[in-house]
């Protein structure tokens, strides 16, 4: 974040949830909302603080960038919890982003698989480090290109802080409005950070099933199809 930023999370809506039964919570989470509390008092609002005023039994299991708004899980009880996080820590589960990025991306589809670690000198930000940083993993497809920005489908395989916005920044195509990693007059032509976690796909951690949850894109016409 800058060094103006203040935190102001979004009081409308004030929750959005997608949906929950006996073992899990699906939240659409707002773009500058905190994933999870911080330690500072003015940081004690977030998704997880807003869910638990509904279901105080609620955990996380993954996060979302402050900036970036969609679809999160969070589980209900210890069993459904363990469950999920080995979905995450193995790799099972399918996400699905979608961006407008700066520029004109000019391959139609593609991977990064630049590694990613923390710049601690400029924390929270995250920077590629071909000897130390931690294997990342992203598939893009551009949607669709205009002039001087373009609408592009990410499939992240690892999950690295920040990951998005690096590898996006690596091909020279910084997402619209991201205030830690873009240009000024790229964070200027958006209002918020231009990504957005579109869909989830999970195991039920009780029936087994494969359930697909999705939030619209707000800031896009584009309606993709199903991923399941």
């Amino acid at each position: 974040m800058k060094k103006n930023f203040v935190y102001r999370p979004p009081m409308a809506p004030y929750l959005s949830l997608v949906y929950y039964d006996d073992d899990i919570v699906i939240a659409n989470k707002q773009s500058g909302l905190l994933s999870v509390t911080g330690i500072q008092p003015a940081h004690k609002d977030a998704l997880i603080s807003r869910v638990q005023k509904v279901l105080p039994s609620a955990t996380v299991v993954h996060r979302l960038d402050m900036a970036t708004s969609g679809i999160m899980v969070m589980a209900l009880n210890k069993a459904a919890h363990r469950h999920l996080s080995r979905q995450f820590q193995e790799r099972q589960t399918k996400k699905r982003y979608f961006a407008r990025v700066d520029g004109v991306v000019e391959q139609d589809s593609g991977s990064i698989t630049l590694p990613l670690i923390v710049d601690w000198p400029n924390r929270p930000k995250q920077k590629v480090d071909m000897e130390n940083g931690k294997a990342s993993l992203t598939y893009y497809r551009v949607i669709e290109r205009f002039d001087d920005e373009t609408w592009v489908e990410l499939s992240p395989v690892t999950g690295r802080s920040h990951q998005l916005r690096v590898h996006m920044l690596s091909l020279g195509h910084p997402i619209i409005g991201d205030r830690l990693y873009a240009p000024d007059a790229v964070i200027a032509r958006a209002p918020r950070l231009q990504l957005h976690a579109e869909t989830l796909v999970l195991q039920h951690p009780t029936s087994g099933q494969w359930r697909q949850f999705r939030a619209d894109i707000p800031f896009m016409t584009h309606q993709p199809q199903p991923l399941i």
